[in-house]
């Protein structure tokens, strides 16, 4: 009875899922709030029903009553979450709390199935998350001065980064942590968000060749910082929302260019120069040359997506250990290899759908300081998730960046969180 309850999980899981997805697209065909209100609501109500079947298969499998209790705690958090941002939130988009709701339960679910200690701490740190950004619409409809502060928000990222390469310590060949006893976080998860708001500040004021200039200056300090302390993947975020924001603001293609050209030239002095970097190429050009070493993790990662098929192995079949960091990193590749193709696939398309939206958020801001703000915000979430989902599959190089809410980590939860309720916060001002 139970191999057949797993079994019937991997084709429920994946219909409901679809579905889900489905409606993240199709919601938006008619203009009657009533009918929108429906399909956001029977969202919520797949999410409740892919919750429940994932950790009645994980409950089969180990029969361990924690998990139970585990659980709960989950239901009430989606449950009281999904209420009070309703009113804290008005007229919130459904879409981006639905989203990130769904995102996070997958994260929940997967490292239930990893490690129960690091999903405890996982919903931990996402509960303070989402208790801390219940004042974000007030700041953002209070503080009018915030975007009047760019210099300021250049100073304090700049300074961060410097206190990281001074006092940081080194993990996974970057050193871009700071260690309070044996509490640790990412600084520039931060710095990223303080980042968009300083372009966007300055930028709002005038995007005339010296402003630029200034610009280019403050956001190249911090690159190269970031550089110095081999956390490449990081790097490549922020100049790429540096080079967009940029181009939007100024709608001059020279810039654009010229950025790309330099971004290109910088990319073959960093293989130059740093040899995991070189690593980390060789691994991606040819894997199975150096599958024992170098090219372990990303052949891993290859191995898991294939076994995993169109419609995975089920929940608590796979081998999701054998992948280094596969918590991290390399999490999308355990979900690709227990829930499947179809399973790993809408999850990029709820990804891309939030892109989309928060893109879509933006161009609607009247004010230009919140429209880049909200256009930052959306590229660093976008590359992002490209980057990680690029690198587990060998399209790209693996950059070392998490899967933005489903992959462990803190900082990255937080950071992530605030992003979207800035941006939800963003939307309901405007609105």
């Amino acid at each position: 009875m139970e191999n057949l309850t797993i079994e019937l999980s991997r084709y429920l899981i994946i219909i409901l899922l679809a579905i889900y997805t489905l409606y993240c697209f199709t919601v938006f065909r008619s203009s009657d709030k009533r009918r929108q209100n429906r399909l956001f609501n029977k969202q919520i109500g797949l999410l409740y029903m892919i919750h429940f079947i994932c950790y009645l298969v994980l409950f089969l499998e180990a029969k361990n009553p924690k998990l139970l209790i585990l659980y709960m705690l989950q239901i009430a958090f989606f449950a009281i979450v999904s209420a009070v941002y309703k009113v804290v939130y008005k007229n919130l988009s459904r879409l981006v709390l639905n989203n990130m709701l769904m995102l996070l339960m997958f994260s929940f679910v997967m490292l239930t199935r990893i490690s129960y200690s690091l999903a405890v701490k996982q919903f931990v740190i996402a509960s303070i998350s989402i208790a801390i950004c219940v004042i974000v619409p007030f700041i953002i409809d209070k503080a009018k001065w915030l975007e009047n502060l760019g210099v300021l928000y250049a100073i304090a990222g700049i300074g961060l980064l410097l206190v990281v390469l001074a006092f940081g310590k080194t993990q996974y060949g970057a050193k871009n942590w700071l260690f309070i006893g044996s509490f640790g976080f990412q600084p520039s998860e931060f710095v990223k968000i303080v980042y968009v708001f300083f372009m966007a500040s300055l930028l709002s004021k005038t995007s005339n060749f010296k402003q630029v200039a200034i610009v280019s200056i403050l956001a190249g300090v911090q690159v190269i910082l970031l550089v110095l302390e081999k956390d490449l993947g990081g790097a490549l975020i922020y100049f790429v929302t540096y080079l967009m924001m940029i181009y939007v603001a100024s709608h001059n293609p020279i810039y654009l260019g010229a950025g790309l050209l330099g971004g290109s030239a910088a990319s073959v002095i960093a293989y130059k120069l740093f040899s995991h970097v070189r690593v980390r190429v060789m691994a991606w050009k040819d894997p199975w040359s150096c599958i024992d070493n170098e090219g372990y993790q990303i052949t891993q990662s290859l191995f898991a997506i294939g076994t995993g098929g169109w419609f995975g192995l089920g929940l608590g079949k796979g081998l999701p250990k054998s992948i280094p960091v596969v918590e991290s990193d390399f999490v999308f590749s355990a979900i690709s290899e227990e829930f499947g193709g179809i399973v790993a696939f809408c999850i990029v398309l709820i990804c891309l759908s939030c892109f989309i939206m928060f893109i879509n958020i933006a161009m609607k801001m009247k004010r230009t300081f919140y429209k880049l703000t909200a256009l930052g915000l959306s590229i660093v979430y976008g590359f992002q998730v490209f980057l990680t989902i690029g690198g587990v599959t060998k399209f790209i190089p693996s950059t070392g960046v998490t899967l933005p809410l489903i992959s462990y980590g803190g900082t990255s939860v937080l950071s992530t969180i605030i992003i979207f309720c800035i941006i939800q916060g963003l939307y309901v001002h405007n609105k």
